[in-house]
């Protein structure tokens, strides 16, 4: 931890939420989302957190834990806006852990890897990446590759109420996998990547598909698999769940969104929320103080 000394100036931060896996993408793949989490950090001289989150709102909050690996959060004052789900599967700590270490970073002007620095927090790098970067990224050797989403590709988020904690949802995965799994989904990841990168709806649907985690933790989300099943019935292209779930990415063509929108609210009436949104082709950014 840092002691530079203070700039005397507020600072804004957005980050991006993020779905991971994507399908076949376990631990590799993931996407930022037009959903997003933003703080202002100003200098008070009074440390304190101002939120309508359900969060801690002292120093064991996850964005000012996160801030304080970088530079002491003492005098400052952390004002937080999250249009993220704190549960199912949406990057919401990646987010918390970018921005807090953004925030940082701008405000004292630290030479930080905040993509190393959040993701040995993070714990993994998907979101953290995605978060970033925005956009499409994978994951490999300690890095990440970013690419831009294709035109006309949507987003609809299935949102269950009870959320499944990551725990349970990690505890539920084999720890040997049949060669034949893997396999498979080296072909559907190399699927996906191909018709993202080419905008192909045909190639997309095809590699949307898992072996390794998805039947697996179907489990502990049920209703949300049953209904992931019928994503192609419901006229998407298809689905997958969003990082350990149970939040379900349907990935749809931008004209048939309307309609699988409807379709899935009727379906998942008094269980769950439906909300449409685009891949975000911008990660995280730090902004004029308003």
């Amino acid at each position: 931890m840092t002691s530079a000394s203070p700039s005397g100036r507020a600072v804004r931060v957005r980050v991006p939420a993020s779905s991971a896996n994507l399908g076949p993408g376990f631990d590799t793949f993931a996407a930022a989302l037009d959903c997003h989490l933003e703080v202002e950090v100003e200098q008070t001289g009074q440390f304190a957190i101002e939120t309508k989150l359900p969060v801690a709102t002292g120093r064991e909050n996850l964005l000012v834990r996160a801030f304080e690996r970088l530079h002491a959060a003492d005098g400052l004052r952390f004002t937080v806006r999250s249009a993220i789900p704190l549960v199912g599967g949406l990057g919401s700590s990646a987010a918390a852990i970018v921005a807090g270490m953004l925030a940082a970073k701008e405000m004292f002007s630290l030479d930080v890897d905040v993509s190393s620095a959040a993701s040995a927090m993070e714990g993994h790098p998907d979101n953290v990446a995605a978060a970033l970067h925005g956009g499409f990224v994978i994951c490999a050797d300690g890095g990440a590759v970013r690419f831009e989403p294709p035109t006309g590709l949507e987003a609809l988020l299935l949102i269950p109420e009870h959320p499944v904690p990551t725990e349970r949802a990690r505890a539920a995965l084999a720890s040997c996998v049949p060669l034949s799994d893997a396999s498979a989904n080296i072909a559907y990841a190399g699927l996906l990547i191909l018709g993202l990168c080419r905008g192909d709806w045909d190639l997309i649907a095809r590699g949307l598909k898992d072996r390794l985690h998805e039947r697996q933790r179907s489990h502990l989300f049920p209703s949300s698999y049953a209904l992931m099943q019928r994503a192609e019935e419901l006229g998407a292209l298809g689905a997958t769940i969003s990082g350990a779930g149970p939040t379900v990415l349907f990935w749809c063509f931008y004209e048939q969104t309307g309609v699988v929108a409807g379709a899935l609210a009727a379906e998942a009436a008094g269980w769950a929320t439906v909300r449409r949104v685009s891949f975000s082709c911008e990660g995280a950014t730090a902004l004029s103080a308003a």
